[in-house]
């Protein structure tokens, strides 16, 4: 039976891409996917049928995708980052389900995991996302810009960290200026915010700031904005969101704190709050 792969590329490196992945792209009979990530990894594609396209064309790539399992060939469909994260695995199994789509008719899917821009762009600054997190993604593409503003306004409130997707484009200014209008009313000025741009591709960019000032520097659309919560920290040029050991216990020597114990619930009326 013919089966239609997922794969997440990663941040675009091909050493941070699963052995996995690669296999997948290399016994596939079709490659398709966003025309520059195609290129991401054109040195495993030699007898693969590629099909391609550019931005916005989303829905013609899973269409042509679906369509050539249905026929019969093994089909990989590439995307950036995880194919579960703001990519193309949502909209191939809508368009499945859609069609009625069942395991035993085929064809099979397969989602193979890939590393997400958050996590590429944060190893890169130390540990910012170390406790909860979240993503939110400012284009108001196929989202409304009232929902996105809800979400954000959520996210600060529970003191989230946050990565930011699509955080600027060059139609697109202002919405990210809104966001840390937003932000500013709930955490501190001085709050470490990293921007990454391209992670581990060869134009990788990486900034280290604060809240009240990261809209000045130059980002696009290839950026990830990451906004520590109300504990993080900046280390010389690591991030650091702490998970909340120092709740209970000594960092030192790593003796529990009095009123707590090993294993147990954090005993919140002897501990400092987070």
């Amino acid at each position: 039976m013919a089966k239609l792969t997922l794969v997440g590329l990663g941040p675009g490196s091909l050493d941070l891409m699963s052995l996995r992945a690669r296999q997948a792209i290399v016994d596939a009979d079709v490659v398709a996917g966003y025309k520059a990530y195609v290129e991401l990894i054109q040195e495993l594609i030699e007898r693969q049928e590629v099909i391609q396209s550019g931005m916005t064309r989303e829905w013609d790539r899973a269409a042509a995708a679906v369509a050539q399992a249905k026929a019969g060939r093994d089909v990989v469909l590439v995307c950036s980052g995880d194919a579960g994260m703001y990519a193309m695995a949502p909209l191939v199994l809508e368009l499945l389900t859609e069609q009625g789509w069942s395991d035993e008719q085929g064809p099979q899917i397969e989602i193979i995991p890939g590393i997400t821009a958050a996590n590429a762009c944060a190893s890169l600054v130390g540990a910012p996302l170390g406790h909860d997190s979240c993503t939110i993604s400012l284009s108001d593409l196929l989202t409304p810009w009232p929902v996105i503003e809800k979400r954000i306004h959520a996210a600060a409130e529970a003191d989230f960290a946050i990565t930011f997707y699509n955080p600027r484009s060059r139609k697109r200014k202002s919405h990210i200026e809104h966001a840390q209008r937003i932000l500013l009313a709930y955490r501190e000025p001085t709050t470490p915010v990293a921007v990454v741009n391209a992670a581990y591709r060869d134009e990788q960019q990486v900034n280290l700031t604060t809240l009240d000032r990261f809209t000045e520097l130059d980002f696009g659309m290839n950026a990830a904005v990451i906004v520590g919560n109300s504990s993080s920290f900046l280390y010389q040029d690591w991030i650091v969101t702490p998970r909340g050991y120092r709740n209970k216990y000594q960092l030192d020597d790593g003796v529990t704190l009095p009123g707590q114990k090993r294993g147990h619930a954090l005993a919140v009326d002897n501990a400092e709050r987070e």
